[in-house]
């Protein structure tokens, strides 16, 4: 059986004839009464009494009438998704991100115009570290992923520089000198920091240690943690102070003051990044709508220069 007979079927069903169905589906009528009786021989059925008045569907050629129409309606319904899929109007895009960045700005513009303008993908979002999320970027479990990308990345790996980002350095409220607007690093010698683990992203880790040294300043490191939400929660109880993401700012502790590094400054370059092979159509539409979002974005938003 194939799905012509299930056409055929349905238009002698309709009109009652098989002359008339041969004109409506522009096929011989010998052709049309082959097919209609290679049909019930194959489904050991007679579909349709010949009566002097035409073609009368018997009861089980009634009853095959409802389920064929249910079928057909199924596989026009299967062709609509995958032509929306194909389109990038349906399917689904896996997108991760570093979840400091998307707290303000460019990253949430652009998320939020994509859901808007295609709210029949299923997007999910994914917050990790960047060395997470060009691992599962390279594995194939996420179609994209916003990272700060300082290592060269694997040839495999599309990439595209959105913008970048600073440190700045959280000090306690009750902290001796945050009634300035900005310190300088060699006033830090003899303070108490608290720190990331450098395993956690070792290349970050290294250029701020050696921007921290040619400015003048060996951290007295104190404590070191898993994320700079917890550093920030050290920093909050008087623990010691933090050179931390310039993006805090947009998520600042109630009991953390920042404070601008005035011969400090560590680059954090956020990109937006892809396998080169990737062709989910989706993906294809959020790149659109984020090389727009990134050009419309006030530099003053996403952007903390450093002195």
């Amino acid at each position: 059986m194939e799905l012509r007979h299930l056409r055929y079927f349905t238009t002698v069903a309709e009109y009652g004839s098989m002359r008339m169905a041969s004109d409506r589906l522009h096929i011989s009528q010998p052709a049309i009464s082959r097919q209609i009786h290679d049909l019930e021989a194959e489904l050991r059925v007679r579909l349709f009494d010949r009566t002097a008045r035409g073609l009368v569907l018997t009861r089980a050629g009634e009853r095959y009438l409802i389920e064929v129409h249910r079928i057909l309606s199924m596989i026009e319904a299967a062709g609509r998704s995958a032509r929306m899929v194909m389109e990038g109007k349906s399917g689904r895009l896996a997108v991760g991100l570093v979840e400091i960045a998307s707290w303000e700005g460019l990253i949430p513009a652009a998320l939020g115009e994509f859901r808007r303008r295609h709210e029949a993908v299923d997007l999910h979002l994914h917050p990790a570290t960047t060395p997470e999320l060009l691992r599962a970027v390279e594995d194939g479990e996420l179609d994209g992923a916003f990272v700060y990308a300082f290592d060269p990345l694997p040839e495999t790996i599309a990439s595209t520089r959105l913008t970048q980002h600073g440190v700045v350095l959280a000090v306690p409220q009750n902290w001796h000198g945050n009634t300035r607007a900005d310190v300088s690093a060699r006033d830090l010698v003899d303070e108490p920091f608290v720190t990331f683990q450098r395993a956690i992203y070792p290349t970050y880790y290294d250029n701020l240690i050696h921007a921290c040294a040619c400015a003048g300043l060996t951290l007295r490191v104190v404590q070191e943690m898993s994320s700079e939400a917890a550093m920030l929660s050290l920093v909050s109880a008087d623990v010691g102070l933090a050179v931390v993401n310039s993006c805090n700012r947009w998520r600042a502790p109630s009991r953390v003051t920042f404070l601008a590094l005035s011969d400090l400054a560590v680059a954090l370059p956020l990109s937006f990044v892809r396998l080169a092979g990737n062709s989910n159509p989706a993906l294809t539409h959020f790149e659109e709508i984020l090389k727009r979002a990134a050009t419309e974005m006030p530099t003053g938003e996403h952007l903390f220069p450093q002195s």
